[in-house]
């Protein structure tokens, strides 16, 4: 019943949009130029065809032949069409992405259930909606773009590998892959997340009880060391009191224990030592994610590159100001989160308690300004292409002044603390740890700074923060209708014209 709900209201505000957009912009737009004329090269039943300005692979073309062919008997029945090439209009290869949207919106509704599993439908549903509308996921459900394909197969390979079901993962991410090249990465952190699971689900040896006392002790509640004593004290008390059990450990979204108090080399030894027995066991799982991975390295080597087309706009570049730019828009969509008064108290606290966190905040100040002063590429499609938003924020906020790029840091460090305080509450270490590699690796070697880019690390994110505020997530929503109206209005309604070429332009993220 959640799943039809969810589909139900997504469709809502999809259906009557994609409308509008197909009736305001029936033309292709943008990289649509691209896409579409490709796509319906495949649907005359030209495969071998290919436009050298296109940098991905010919996934989503494959997904909109099976969306045309499940149209196709029902045109034929009111004689709308007469071939299969007529359907591969604009509006019906764009609708493609409407039905990816409300599957995706059932995706992620499945996934809140299995990392929540005492959530209550009602909210479920109600967060799974929320995300929906998430402004880069939403305005690229009504064009041809790859952006929805590709996050939809990655959280399709990430809810099954959470119900244990590897091989039907691995075969979706190598889907992914086909889709979008990077989600080679998000592949390879998906098959760690389900090591850590299974590894980390293992029998674990009971806590010490000097251990134990060592921890009481920090939370003001001694324990004699007389183990006689102790044990009489735990035995007058209820489950669960005492001492609040929340300090040792969680449930995480898995159903595993996650012991809060382990450090990061901790868990690595656990995993290493409970991996090893189970070798045979891990192998036979997660075999095929190598094979997706061995043939990935084959294709490159033979193609010579990551991008199938238009190689020398896409160079791999060390832009690690990408990173910093991502923990900034993250933290901004889910500000009533991150921006609280009571978060910002507790890693303000954090600053201060301690000398690691003191000195943590500072190597992260180091790297900020040495990513943005040494790391930070201003793409030739950046600067030239006024269309995007990122265009403007590009030269109104990050270059109105020589010193701007510099003071940005101490957010961009918040937003990344943020992240991490937030994960870490529900997460092992090394799993935060895997999600910041795997982001890293995606957004680093990109040399345009797209915020479509940031899509599939802040579904990850968000999925795994557990907020159970419903004022955030009612100021989270009501700031995606805000943005989106506002996006889609300068859109549809706001065209200009270039000088220096003929056509009507758009506003676009």
């Amino acid at each position: 019943m959640g799943r039809l709900a969810v589909a139900l209201i997504v469709s809502l505000w999809l259906i009557p949009t994609s409308i509008l957009v197909n009736q305001t912009v029936p033309e292709p737009y943008m990289d649509e130029i691209f896409h579409i004329p490709q796509a319906q090269q495949y649907c005359k039943g030209n495969l071998w065809s290919w436009d050298p300005m296109i940098t991905t692979p010919p996934g989503l073309y494959y997904l909109s032949l099976s969306h045309v062919a499940c149209l196709l008997p029902g045109m034929f029945l009111v004689q709308k069409v007469s071939s299969f090439a007529e359907l591969c209009s604009t509006a019906r290869l764009r609708s493609l992405n409407g039905v990816l949207a409300i599957l995706c919106s059932i995706i992620i509704y499945e996934i809140i259930t299995h990392l929540r599993p005492t959530l209550s439908k009602r909210k479920a549903v109600s967060f799974a909606v929320i995300l929906a509308l998430y402004p880069l996921h939403w305005f690229f459900s009504f064009l041809y773009y790859t952006d929805v394909a590709s996050l939809t197969a990655v959280l399709a390979m990430y809810l099954t590998c959470l119900k244990k079901k590897y091989y039907f993962s691995a075969l979706l991410g190598a889907f992914a892959v086909f889709i979008r090249q990077t989600n080679i990465i998000w592949m390879l952190f998906v098959a760690c997340t389900g090591i850590i699971d299974t590894t980390m689900t293992h029998p674990r040896k009971k806590v010490k009880v000097d251990e134990l006392n060592e921890s009481v002790k920090e939370t003001g509640r001694l324990i004699h060391n007389d183990s006689i004593s102790a044990s009489s004290n735990m035995r007058r008390r209820k489950p669960n009191s005492g001492v609040n059990a929340s300090k040792y450990s969680t449930i995480t979204a898995t159903g595993s224990l996650a012991t809060q108090s382990s450090g990061f080399l901790d868990e690595i030894r656990e995993i290493c030592l409970t991996s090893w027995p189970m070798k045979w066991k891990l192998f036979i799982s997660f075999s095929p994610f190598f094979m997706v991975l061995v043939a990935f390295v084959a294709f490159v080597r033979w193609n010579g590159s990551v991008v199938l087309g238009a190689k020398e706009a896409h160079v791999v570049s060390p832009h690690f100001a990408q990173l910093m730019y991502f923990s900034l828009v993250s933290a901004l969509a889910t500000a009533p989160v991150h921006f609280s008064l009571s978060n910002v108290a507790n890693l303000f606290e954090s600053f201060w308690k301690s000398r690691l966190s003191f000195f943590q905040w500072l190597l992260a100040l180091t790297a900020g300004f040495l990513s943005v002063h040494f790391f930070s590429i201003a793409h030739p499609y950046l600067v030239a292409d006024n269309r995007h938003y990122t265009f403007y924020l590009w030269r109104k906020v990050i270059k109105a002044h020589w010193l701007m790029k510099y003071l940005l840091v101490p957010f961009y460090v918040y937003s990344w603390s943020s992240i991490f305080n937030i994960l870490g509450k529900v997460r092992q270490k090394v799993w935060v740890l895997a999600y910041f590699l795997a982001t890293a690796a995606v957004l680093v070697p990109a040399p345009l700074i797209e915020f479509r880019y940031y899509t599939i690390p802040f579904y990850l994110f968000i999925l795994h923060s557990h907020v159970d505020d419903n004022e955030s997530w009612i100021a989270m929503g009501l700031m995606y209708l805000v943005i989106n109206a506002f996006t889609m209005v300068m859109f549809l309604f706001r065209p200009f014209h270039w000088n220096h070429e003929p056509g009507v332009q758009r506003f676009i993220w």
